[in-house]
């Protein structure tokens, strides 16, 4: 597959829990298509079950009647995720650090910050009518890559 060749899908789903799985199922898919490594495989599929728990929890509040909207560009170099909620919004700079002291161990307050520690790019946009718009890009190493980097530190 070549960056010419990049794949994209699109899914909506009811916003239930449950429904996180088939997300990650398609992405995993397609990263599997796209030769991505089995480590980034799952790192971002880390970093997708969290935004998209966020959107179902925080953004539409577990309410099953909303939509969560989820759109995907996967092509060998790059992932590009969106992940669209119906929710009121949130104000990113906002939200606890998982890090400092006094968070340590709550148990909530910690997908944003997986998300941006596990992808290259992480960015929240808001609709003017509500709702949060999550972007997540992931540039890839590929099975391919991997392979020709071994070569070369083999000679």
């Amino acid at each position: 597959m070549t960056d010419a060749d990049a794949r994209e899908y699109h899914l909506v789903i009811a916003s239930r829990f449950e429904n996180i799985e088939l997300v990650h199922v398609v992405i995993e898919d397609a990263l599997r298509q796209a030769a991505a490594s089995d480590d980034q495989r799952h790192w971002i599929g880390l970093a997708l079950r969290e935004a998209l728990a966020n959107a179902i929890k925080h953004g539409n509040r577990q309410d099953p009647a909303k939509r969560v909207d989820v759109e995907a560009r996967v092509s060998p170099r790059q992932i590009r995720i969106r992940i669209r909620d119906e929710g009121a919004g949130f104000v990113p700079d906002a939200v606890r650090d998982p890090l400092s002291e006094e968070n340590r161990f709550r148990a909530d307050g910690r997908g944003i910050f997986y998300m941006r520690r596990l992808m290259d790019e992480v960015e929240f946009r808001f609709g003017p009518e509500g709702g949060t718009m999550v972007t997540l890009v992931k540039r890839l190493d590929t099975v391919q890559d991997t392979d020709t980097n071994q070569k070369e530190e083999q000679r």
